[in-house]
């Protein structure tokens, strides 16, 4: 596992993880299927929010148990709590800033 940087567009929502960047999730759920989100599963001890959790909003639909984190301000994804492992973080391998990741897209 490499360490990673990322954010949302604006910068005001800022994040570290611990990540395999070759292991990713696509899910296919209504919504993570519209954001075109490749997922990267986070321990929580592998995971920091650098800035923006005063910020932070939070969609939920359905079962309401998913909490889809996003920037206010530029509206994009930023992390997810998913249903299935509440316990986990899942990020989108588009949000981190490694030349690496975003060749391997």
């Amino acid at each position: 596992m490499d360490h990673h940087k990322g954010s949302c567009h604006c910068g005001q929502v800022r994040f570290e993880a611990e990540v395999d960047i070759e292991r990713i999730t696509i899910c296919n759920c209504s919504i993570c299927t519209k954001k075109g989100f490749l997922h990267h599963r986070v321990q929580p001890e592998n995971f920091r929010l650098i800035a923006g959790a005063d910020i932070l909003a939070t969609y939920q639909f359905g079962t309401m148990a998913a909490k889809h984190h996003f920037c206010p301000t530029c509206g994009v994804h930023v992390f997810t709590r998913p249903r299935a492992a509440p316990e986990l973080y899942t990020i989108n391998k588009s949000k981190l800033y490694s030349r690496d990741v975003q060749t391997n897209i």
